[in-house]
């Protein structure tokens, strides 16, 4: 039998990659067979991550996605996509009341409108193949619940919610299939920098109210992708995949 998981001879860019999620998916799926296209903005990081994968498939295309003529300069040099996954994102404890416009905008430009307008840019120069995969990684604030100092992460990722559903319909014709990811609490080093604002006693705390009893880890959020990824998804468009230890089920 065919394994409906691989995802040989794929062409998936992956954005984010040079840390955290973004480089657990990128590794992930290229062990699945997929030809990666890295993205972030850190280009000795990102060659460490082509380096792990040792596959001379691998692209790097360094570049900031919220800066003016980015995107369409990675658009031009990139292959024709089977897949994307957006896991590029920034995250920041700050209560509602503390928010400032510019604290608002650099969230929804890099959580929401780069990776939005990434998609519509590679749509138009029809850069991804019909019967293709788009992944977007959320958050379960936003989309599901909510939680204190978390109001513009929550907004951000909510948001992204929001228009899967609507880009799934949109490119349904083309059989390009649009989903997301939703995970709790991941251990990357970008989220574990709550460490320094709270206590060792409040996290301990914290974990407990996942059913499963901790955090998650990257390769949970990246197994989920290559599902989304692969033509075991082909009839799953429009939809939230929840991975959260059980978090969101009480």
């Amino acid at each position: 039998m065919n394994n409906p998981f691989n995802l040989n001879n794929k062409n998936i860019l992956v954005t984010g990659a040079s840390s955290g999620i973004g480089k657990e998916v990128a590794i992930t799926i290229a062990n699945m067979g997929a030809n990666v296209i890295l993205n972030g903005r850190n280009a000795e990081r990102l060659n460490i991550v082509a380096e792990i994968i040792k596959k001379d498939s691998t692209i790097v295309v360094c570049g900031d996605l919220t800066v003016g003529g980015t995107v369409q300069e990675i658009v031009a040099t990139i292959p024709k996509l089977d897949g994307i996954v957006h896991a590029a994102g920034i995250m920041r404890l700050l209560p509602f009341k503390f928010i400032s416009e510019p604290d608002l905008n650099e969230m929804m430009n890099v959580n929401f409108t780069a990776p939005t307008l990434l998609s519509l840019e590679i749509l138009k120069k029809k850069k991804i193949n019909n019967n293709s995969s788009i992944v977007y990684i959320t958050s379960i604030n936003g989309s599901v619940v909510g939680s204190k100092a978390n109001a513009m992460y929550a907004a951000s990722k909510g948001a992204i919610s929001g228009i899967v559903r609507g880009m799934a319909i949109d490119l349904a014709k083309s059989k390009i299939r649009v989903n997301e990811v939703a995970p709790g609490m991941i251990e990357t080093s970008g989220s574990m920098e709550i460490e320094n604002i709270v206590s060792e006693d409040a996290i301990h705390e914290d974990k407990k109210k996942y059913p499963l009893g901790t955090y998650g880890q990257p390769e949970d959020v990246a197994l989920a992708c290559v599902y989304l990824l692969s033509d075991a998804s082909k009839w799953v468009t429009g939809t939230k995949i929840i991975v959260d230890g059980g978090f969101t089920a009480q």
